[in-house]
């Protein structure tokens, strides 16, 4: 059945692989626009795009909030182990064992990309006490006048108690943090990725963990994330070696993208969604274009 038929517009999630050969299709069937309902779009082939005819349109921010809050969820949890106290507690089990974590004031925290979202982060974390230290190459003044520091990224692995990442996901960031990554951190510390998941070597990371080297791990994102998230598998056996391995650790924390998953966020995806359509629709300048570079 060919769903496309008879429209000049497409719908797609960060999952969805729009590749050349999807792309091709589309433009047989006279689709004009592909409208992503996310701000990442390393899943589309732009040039194939440029090259079909197809205008391609994403929301570049919504509720940078809700990511950034869920990052610092991440770091509360594997620090103060509530999910464990959570299950004990529903057991009659009401045992501090194993439970202590660490004050996160005055420790130091490296955000890697301080976009809209990693400035939200930065603004939390130096709310806690924490030195926050930063690396981008594009620096906010604000943020430098709020107290946030701008290093390189080799300062910020060998300084950083917790490491968050916000960049995006291109050529230049892709596995950014593997073996040579991971062996410059600060043994122990914690890393925390609501961005990409292929900014991770996840084969890497299990290294890490199983030395030590990494002492907590935060995924909301993970870089074979479309066969798995935003399913039920409950009943099915899970190929994947590697996050079976990863779900193993007792200082890992994965949770299934749902870092953007708030009614304000989902309000303004909606909205902006559709307001790219209408530009595109009424001939109007798109402002959430994108473009090959």
């Amino acid at each position: 059945m060919n769903l496309v038929q008879g429209y000049e517009a497409v719908c797609v999630f960060v999952n969805d692989r729009i590749d050349k050969t999807t792309l091709k299709k589309l433009s047989e069937n006279d689709i004009r626009l592909v409208a992503l309902r996310c701000a990442g779009f390393n899943n589309v082939d732009l040039e194939a795009a440029q090259e079909f005819g197809i205008k391609v349109v994403r929301v570049p921010a919504y509720s940078p909030g809700a990511v950034a809050e869920h990052a610092v969820a991440l770091i509360l949890t594997l620090n103060r182990k509530t999910h464990k106290a959570y299950n004990r507690i529903s057991e009659n089990n009401f045992s501090l064992e194993k439970l202590a974590g660490f004050n996160l004031a005055g420790k130091t925290v490296g955000v890697i990309g301080t976009g809209e979202i990693g400035s939200v982060f930065c603004r939390i974390m130096l709310g806690f006490g924490c030195n926050v230290i930063a690396s981008d190459v594009h620096e906010s003044q604000t943020l430098k006048q709020s107290g946030v520091v701008y290093k390189t990224f080799a300062e910020l692995l060998g300084e950083s108690d917790i490491l968050s990442l916000h960049c995006p996901l291109t050529p230049e960031t892709h596995h950014l943090f593997n073996k040579k990554a991971f062996k410059k951190m600060k043994k122990g510390a914690m890393l925390i990725n609501t961005g990409r998941g292929a900014l991770i070597k996840t084969k890497d990371a299990i290294d890490a963990l199983k030395t030590e080297q990494l002492g907590h791990l935060g995924i909301d994102v993970y870089e074979q994330e479309e066969k798995l998230f935003f399913r039920d598998l409950s009943e099915m056996i899970i190929p994947d070696d590697l996050i079976a391995r990863l779900m193993s650790f007792h200082n890992v924390l994965i949770t299934a993208h749902q870092g953007f998953f708030t009614r304000e966020a989902l309000d303004q995806i909606a909205s902006i969604t559709l307001q790219n359509i209408t530009d595109f629709e009424q001939g109007k300048a798109i402002k959430n274009e994108v473009t090959v570079n």
